[in-house]
């Protein structure tokens, strides 16, 4: 069962398009990567799927919603955390959340669960302008997840963040696809694209220029190799390509020359250089 479908999806701002028919699907309970470079479309995507902006042209289902006619509808099925994070830093974590409660028309009691859930419980009557940056992120988080959404957008929710913090935000997204939750994410960090999701998207310029699995990609686009170090220090590498490699392999491994030997795989940053032209961060 598809938690998204986009057909021809397109938007145009004052004549020119951010977004050129884009087609696509998201599996339910898959973490799907978004990814491209700034001005790319992906934000416009995220508020057009998300039902705050109208395409263009083309069309899209959310959680089974249409997003031009069923808005409503689509609300309250999905959670959006932008890159903006928008909290009332002079309430508590706890007062940030009973607000939202109220919109959303849950239970008070939701609020703990979902504190716990984001490990927040402990500094929830601690005002938000002492929290960390990340422990803020996690805040806007758990507000995203208060009405059990089916889907959640992540529009880069480890920018600016720590490694240590990062990674505690990786982990909480994946528990969240463990328990059913569709994510949609973007990121700028493409090794974290690479540990978290099942598939990827390469976004430039508004199209979609590919989409796959992460590994597909690196295999299709990747040198194909082996790097060999050997034990005076000496790095060599043989081509999977030339028909004499298995025999240069061998001999190296019957002379006792081999320290290391491995597979030059590509990394996800380089297929998306030579397939998007550019590297991400510019």
């Amino acid at each position: 069962m598809n938690a998204i479908e986009v057909e021809q999806l397109s938007r145009s701002f004052n004549g020119l398009q951010a977004v050129k028919s884009i087609s696509f699907t998201v599996e339910a309970g898959e973490i799907f990567g978004f990814l491209g470079h700034n001005g790319a479309g992906k934000t416009t995507t995220i508020r057009m799927l998300s039902g705050q902006l109208l395409p263009t042209s083309g069309s899209a289902r959310v959680a089974g919603c249409d997003v031009i006619t069923e808005q409503q509808k689509l609300k309250p099925l999905i959670g959006v955390v932008s890159e903006h994070q928008n909290l009332y830093e002079r309430m508590s974590g706890r007062e940030n959340l009973e607000f939202a409660v109220r919109l959303y028309g849950q239970s008070l009691s939701r609020i703990d669960e979902t504190l716990e859930q984001v490990a927040l419980l402990d500094r929830a009557k601690d005002n938000v302008r002492g929290y960390s940056n990340g422990m803020k992120q996690r805040l806007v988080i758990a507000r995203a997840l208060l009405h059990r959404p089916q889907i959640i957008f992540l529009d880069e929710p480890t920018r600016g963040l720590d490694p240590v913090v990062g990674r505690e935000i990786r982990q909480l997204i994946l528990g969240l696809a463990q328990q059913g939750v569709t994510i949609f994410l973007t990121t700028h960090y493409m090794e974290e694209a690479d540990q978290l999701c099942g598939r990827v998207a390469f976004l430039s310029e508004g199209r979609i220029v590919a989409l796959d699995t992460p590994n597909n990609l690196k295999v299709a686009h990747g040198e194909k190799a082996v790097k060999v170090t050997l034990n005076d220090g000496q790095s060599l590498s043989i081509a999977l390509t030339d028909p004499d490699a298995g025999q240069q392999l061998e001999k190296l491994i019957n002379d006792g020359q081999v320290r290391t030997m491995h597979s030059a795989e590509a990394t996800l940053e380089q297929v998306f250089l030579q397939i998007a032209g550019r590297e991400l961060s510019e």
